[in-house]
């Protein structure tokens, strides 16, 4: 019963990323470059911790959570929490 695979899901629908989409690529132009370089790292690789995050991005933890707020605020990542940690939330890219 392991929830690897649930976890994956999102990973699994990157054949057609979101980042592909023009409308998602306007809105992602107008933020900061650290919004940019964590759509790209969850691109490749969701869903992941902010903890994971800044280690994927080698961005500072702060500087991530401001990437991941302007993200959120523009409806371009989406968040739950995990199924191996409920105390955290892990991201992905939103459709």
């Amino acid at each position: 019963m392991s929830t690897t695979p649930d976890e994956s899901t999102h990973a699994e629908n990157s054949e057609e990323s979101p980042l592909a989409d023009p409308e998602f690529r306007e809105r992602l132009r107008e933020l900061p470059p650290s919004a940019k370089l964590v759509a790209k790292v969850l691109e490749g690789d969701a869903p992941l911790s902010q903890g994971q995050l800044a280690e994927e991005s080698l961005l500072p933890d702060r500087t991530v959570r401001y990437a991941l707020n302007r993200l959120e605020e523009s409806d371009l990542v989406g968040s739950r929490y995990s199924f191996h940690d409920a105390r955290k939330q892990v991201y992905y890219l939103s459709n």
